[in-house]
């Protein structure tokens, strides 16, 4: 299991640990995805003291036991243009959270981050080897947000250099960037000052587009 710097959050430029789930050997899916979350399949499972990621019950659950830590798994399928949809469910703990997507993921340098929080917060960057880049504002409040232990259905719409991010129909974000073109898909959760944050994914689909 692979830590990570974490430079960027909504509390400030504080140093937080990256917990890192990598599938390997990605492939790209000819059509539509549906993931039941029925077997672990190309998902990379993985448990340690400060974050567990497991698939039980249909879902894909991701439990982050420390403060300032993020655990997070990715798909092992890669997609260039696509559209996206997940719902996510804040199971337990405090608002003050991150939870939501990662899109063209290369390897676990560079990938975009598409993010909310429990206390009704987004943001979208780009991790690019290293280091953050804020596509838009910073933490940004939003009433698409469904606050506290609920369920947020998160889109992404990548198509180019063009993206759009919805939380429950209502677009939130709208950006352009060209540098990562295709990837994996990602799924994360992680905790500001206080831990044990819990979090569940079920019903992701990706349609590739042209």
């Amino acid at each position: 299991m692979c830590r990570w710097m974490k430079p960027i959050s909504r509390l400030g430029a504080f140093i937080g640990l990256w917990v890192a789930l990598i599938a390997c050997q990605p492939g790209t899916p000819a059509g539509p995805w549906a993931e039941p979350f029925d077997a672990a399949g190309s998902w990379r499972l993985s448990s340690d003291a400060a974050a567990a990621v497991t698939i039980t019950d249909g879902q894909l659950h991701i439990q982050v036991h420390q403060p300032q830590q993020i655990a997070w798994a990715a798909a092992g399928r890669s997609f260039s243009n696509f559209r996206l949809t997940v719902e996510a469910t804040q199971q337990a703990g405090p608002v003050d959270n991150e939870y939501g997507v990662l899109v063209r993921m290369d390897d676990d340098q560079r990938f975009y981050a598409f993010s909310i929080s429990g206390d009704g917060y987004v943001r979208v960057a780009l991790y690019d080897n290293g280091s953050w880049t804020l596509l838009g504002s910073d933490w940004t409040p939003s009433p698409a947000i469904r606050q506290g232990e609920t369920t947020n259905t998160l889109t992404v719409e990548a198509q180019g250099q063009q993206f759009t991010f919805q939380v429950n129909g209502e677009t939130v974000a709208q950006v352009e960037d060209a540098t990562l073109s295709q990837g994996e898909i990602g799924l994360y959760a992680g905790a500001f000052d206080e831990g044990d944050v819990s979090v569940s994914f079920d019903n992701l689909q990706v349609e590739p587009l042209p």
